[in-house]
């Protein structure tokens, strides 16, 4: 590798903003803020607003969306029957 072109890939702290779960892992990345973390060592911290800890896919707590009755809902709100429907 050529000197001096290269980022600095050192240890960094990811913290989720809403659920406060951290992780330690490398990156990067470059912030200003630093955090204390379990070893006692202090490192460069970057905040995330969404991680595997408060997705809704992973959390569990994803919607899922009734695809079946929307051509059903949309045919009753417009008055369309399924007779007139076939006609066309």
């Amino acid at each position: 590798m050529k000197k001096d072109i290269h980022p600095d890939y050192r240890p960094v702290v990811f913290q989720d903003v809403s659920t406060g779960y951290a992780f330690l892992t490398r990156s990067t990345v470059s912030t200003k803020r630093k955090i204390q973390w379990e070893d006692g060592n202090e490192y460069p911290l970057v905040t995330l607003e969404i991680s595997s800890s408060s997705h809704p896919f992973y959390t569990g707590t994803q919607r899922l969306l009734d695809t079946a009755g929307r051509v059903e809902r949309f045919q009753r709100r417009y008055g369309i029957q399924e007779e007139e429907a076939g006609e066309e």
